[in-house]
């Protein structure tokens, strides 16, 4: 499939990394110069790259991920770096997310966050497997970036904003009404004709 097949292919960059953000993401690492030659050998390698220091990542469920991400875009400031792995979604963001997030969507409506899905939020000591930097056809589908890096200093949403998209995806995806359900045995007459 191509990626002009691809739904959303006109909204999101599925080209893949430039140099300059690989390098960024690289610098992530101990040793940035041995990950961008191994990206040189092999453009199509995942590779496992620590947390903390350069980003940090949040992953939620493929669906939820994408609600959030369409909350960052449409109505908020965009967001950084993004991809899917394996079913879900790894929403780059600003180090320190990862300490802060869990603790904003407990406090969040005093807890009331049951429809936000739990989000893993990797940060200092956590590593994430990140896709190649230039998707093949064979690791579209399982793997892939969906907003590639392209500058060696990419802007990375903090927290609040993510605790805002994960609260605007939960909400837009349950519906609540202030009337009771309906009673299905109920007679209805309609009062909008009158005389």
């Amino acid at each position: 499939m191509s990626t002009r097949d691809e739904p959303f292919s006109d909204r999101f960059d599925v080209s893949g990394v430039t140099a300059d953000g690989a390098a960024w993401l690289a610098s992530a690492g101990t040793y940035p110069r041995s990950t961008l030659s191994f990206w040189e050998e092999r453009p199509a390698a995942p590779v496992v790259l620590p947390c903390g220091t350069a980003f940090d990542v949040v992953s939620a469920p493929a669906i939820f991920g994408r609600r959030m991400l369409d909350r960052l875009w449409d109505e908020g400031p965009g967001s950084g770096p993004v991809a899917t792995l394996r079913g879900r979604m790894l929403l780059f963001a600003a180090p320190g997310t990862a300490q802060r997030l869990p603790s904003l969507l407990q406090w969040e409506e005093f807890g009331r966050t049951s429809a936000i899905p739990p989000l893993l939020c990797h940060g200092t000591g956590d590593a994430v497997t990140v896709p190649a930097p230039l998707g093949t056809a064979k690791s579209a589908p399982a793997s892939r970036w969906l907003v590639a890096p392209d500058t060696r200093h990419p802007w990375l949403p903090g927290p609040e904003i993510l605790l805002w998209a994960a609260v605007r995806a939960a909400r837009a995806a349950v519906r609540i009404s202030i009337f009771p359900p309906a009673d299905q045995d109920a007679k209805v007459y309609d009062v909008s004709r009158r005389r």
